[in-house]
């Protein structure tokens, strides 16, 4: 059995291999050729570290980014995979909407473990965000031709109508494209996959056409949300609830709860942008709070909605999250922020034994547990590119 010192001296050692090279460094580094023998110590690592469910900080993991004008060098040094894995994945592209606001470097490699250059990539970017924060994200996206950011960007608010107007933004831009995607999922930009993108394509699938929206109607704690009027108050990034009771949903619509992170079909796509029910609810959800946790799921209860599934529940949950009110998981053994845990090290093994309908987690957090991220997109790559049905190229092998 590996010892802790052992494990640490590994990922000291090995641990930059693996990770996203700065925009800086991308002219200043050279990166060391990857052996067989240091990726199986680093497997081997990462199974040590689930099996004990330990943890420990590893600092100094990301440098400073800035702009580069060698994007060629930095997508083969960084290991995208450049080309359709298999005739299923290219003929079923998927749209992906990423708001994020902070911790670039755990957003980048978000973005590298579901990337594919046949799906579509729309970044929204908080406008509240720094400009560093901002320029990194940008210098990023103009290396990819299927990736860009939202034509508008919203002051996002947590619990606010701006956290839903950012999705509906960068939706609005992905209808505008030529590429005919199948459905859109939303991110944000501390999420991770547990599927690569042919698990992902199979998930969806077997939903066979519908939207998954997982929700079910409002619980008592959750009627005050849409019973008061709520104000968004920018300065101070929160929604402050009044007292005063809000007019009843529009054209009899039945309110339901559930997740605001979803996979929507194309047609449902442009069905809520141009239907005037969905226009209407949205009107009547500025003053909610936390409307993107009512809208989704709400619409597709509606019969005559492309894809609607009238009678779902909770089926189709697309995010694993460990919340600290919740005791039926093994307890967070990194952090909580907000009531959701940002996973450590020791929360690997209950991550790789999820059940199999959760395709991401949330929240990670790259400088605070490396490791997390790194044997989780280890695991993604193999896996990938085990069952490819193309010849691989050199620079995709971690």
């Amino acid at each position: 059995m590996i010892c802790m010192k052992r494990l640490l001296f590994i990922f000291l050692g090995l641990g930059m291999v693996i990770l996203l090279n700065s925009f800086l460094s991308l002219s200043q580094v050279k990166k060391a050729p990857i052996f067989s023998q240091q990726i199986s110590l680093l497997e081997e690592t990462c199974e040590a570290l689930a099996r004990k469910k330990k943890y420990f900080f590893w600092n100094n993991l990301a440098k400073i980014y800035s702009n580069s004008s060698n994007c060629k060098d930095y997508i083969i040094r960084n290991k995208y995979i450049t080309a359709p894995l298999s005739e299923e994945e290219a003929a079923f592209p998927l749209a992906y909407v990423l708001t994020v606001h902070k911790e670039f470097n755990t957003f980048e490699r978000l973005f590298r473990a579901v990337y594919m250059p046949q799906n579509v990539y729309c970044i929204h970017v908080d406008e509240k965000a720094t400009a560093d924060f901002m320029q990194a994200v940008a210098s990023l996206v103009q290396c990819f031709p299927n990736a860009f950011l939202a034509t508008r960007m919203e002051p996002v608010v947590y619990g606010g109508i701006s956290r839903l107007q950012a999705d509906l933004n960068c939706m609005k831009d992905l209808m505008a494209l030529d590429v005919q995607w199948k459905y859109v999922i939303n991110l944000c930009g501390q999420d991770f996959p547990l599927k690569t993108n042919k698990e992902i394509i199979h998930h969806i699938k077997s939903f066979k056409g519908k939207n998954i929206t997982p929700g079910v109607l409002p619980t008592a704690h959750a009627i005050p949300r849409t019973k008061y009027v709520h104000r968004e108050d920018i300065v101070n990034s929160r929604v402050i609830r009044t007292k005063v009771l809000k007019p009843p949903p529009p054209q009899n619509i039945t309110i339901y709860f559930g997740s605001a992170y979803v996979a929507l079909t194309r047609e449902f796509t442009r069905f809520i942008l141009e239907d005037q029910r969905a226009t209407d609810l949205l009107l009547w959800s500025k003053d909610t709070y936390s409307p993107d946790e009512h809208y989704w799921v709400t619409l597709n209860r509606i019969p005559d909605f492309p894809g609607s599934v009238p009678d779902a529940k909770w089926e189709g949950d697309l995010k694993a999250i460990k919340w600290s009110d919740d005791k039926t998981h093994d307890g967070c053994h990194g952090h909580y922020v907000r009531g959701v845990c940002i996973y450590g090290t020791g929360d690997l093994q209950w991550l790789l034994n999820l059940k199999s309908s959760f395709m991401f987690a949330n929240k990670f957090e790259l400088a605070s547990y490396p490791p997390t991220i790194e044997c989780l997109e280890l695991r993604l790559r193999k896996r990938a590119l085990n069952h490819a049905e193309i010849s691989l190229q050199p620079n995709w092998t971690f």
